[in-house]
């Protein structure tokens, strides 16, 4: 079995993440959400991988290398145009050279249940498709809905929420064998020239193709917003272990799980965990979490901040406190005493304490 990883989309969710950063290399508690389902690839025995790339490819090379570090065997293969997880499939059919395998979408963060849904499908005499499914949530229109019959068959999907019946949504994690292919050269694109997950499979189950459902337990999430992304932090600082590789000093307290990375330094300040701080991030006179990330080279200085992330470079000087907010590379945030000042890329998004103006 092999398996696709698609992150060839270059859509504006969790904006403005999606305009500078490619979505799966956001981080949560400091590792990009990609690094968590390649993990989960290598758990299932899976080696073989190809990585489906947009135009600007360059990060997630950077990356993610030829996948030695995972234990993995990476290919990149270009796609010019987001055209939907049946495209994604139709250019790598080379690659996959008859093969069972593995597809994650981009816009998902797994946790959990891969290396069960790819067990289940191996258990389950190879059907056309097996799909992880989970409960519907309030995620928006933007969910396949799908209904499951009492021996686990998909027999119907829908687009979107409200739909009665239709109470479990593709997570998106698949397996797939061979006979997929026929599935997607069947389907039609649609107005935006995607093939959908959607019709593929809505395909298979009128034309006698077998589709299955694993219901995953686990946690699983969208990157469809950045209370998502806050979401998935908790989740995996809630799994961290303590460990302090760096500079903790005796005016300073640790409180409940923390993580202090090599380089790190900590001065007069309590974090409260669970937490992470980065390679070379200096924490002084501030109180961090708890459900805080703060990635490598960071400068937190008089500061609070809580159930927050905060991304490489940055700086936070005299604020707080700063909650639920996620903060870009290189972003500088201090405090001004003649009143706010703001410098904003597009589709920004700021909440300010209420004030009274004079």
């Amino acid at each position: 079995m092999k398996a696709l990883v698609l992150v060839g989309g270059t859509g504006t969710r969790p904006r403005p993440f999606g305009h500078a950063i490619q979505r799966q290399l956001v981080t949560v508690a400091n590792r990009p959400v990609l690094f968590f389902g390649l993990e989960a690839i290598r758990k299932s025995g899976i080696s073989e991988i190809a990585i489906v790339v947009g135009k600007d490819d360059r990060a997630v090379r950077d990356a993610v290398g030829t996948g030695a570090a995972f234990g993995l065997d990476v290919t990149y293969i270009r796609q010019d145009a987001h055209l939907g997880l049946g495209h994604g499939v139709l250019i790598a059919r080379d690659y996959l050279d008859g093969d069972d395998f593995l597809v994650l979408q981009d816009d998902s963060v797994i946790l959990d249940g891969i290396p069960r849904l790819v067990e289940e499908f191996r258990r389950s005499d190879r059907p056309e498709a097996m799909v992880m499914v989970g409960d519907v949530t309030g995620g928006g229109g933007r969910q396949t809905v799908v209904t499951v019959d009492g021996r686990g068959h998909v027999t119907g999907l829908k687009q979107g929420q409200g739909h009665p019946y239709f109470d479990r949504t593709l997570v998106g994690a698949y397996v797939f064998n061979p006979g997929v292919h026929q599935a997607i050269l069947s389907t039609t694109p649609d107005w935006r020239r995607q093939r959908e997950v959607t019709d593929v499979m809505a395909w298979l189950v009128a034309n006698g193709g077998t589709v299955l459902a694993y219901s995953t337990k686990g946690y699983w999430n969208t990157l469809g917003c950045v209370d998502n992304l806050l979401d998935c932090n908790r989740e995996v600082l809630s799994r961290l272990d303590p460990v302090v590789l760096g500079d903790v000093d005796d005016a300073s307290e640790l409180l409940g799980p923390v993580l202090v990375d090599a380089g790190a330094s900590i001065k007069g300040s309590r974090v409260v965990g669970p937490a992470v701080v980065g390679v070379g991030t200096t924490v002084t006179d501030s109180v961090i979490g708890p459900h805080t990330s703060l990635g490598a080279d960071c400068d937190i200085q008089a500061s609070a901040i809580e159930h927050s992330i905060v991304l490489e470079r940055a700086s936070l000087r005299a604020v707080g406190p700063v909650r639920n907010s996620l903060i870009g590379r290189d972003a500088q945030v201090w405090a001004e005493p003649a009143g706010s000042r703001l410098i904003l890329g597009d589709r920004s998004q700021v909440a300010l304490p209420t004030g009274v103006v004079r």
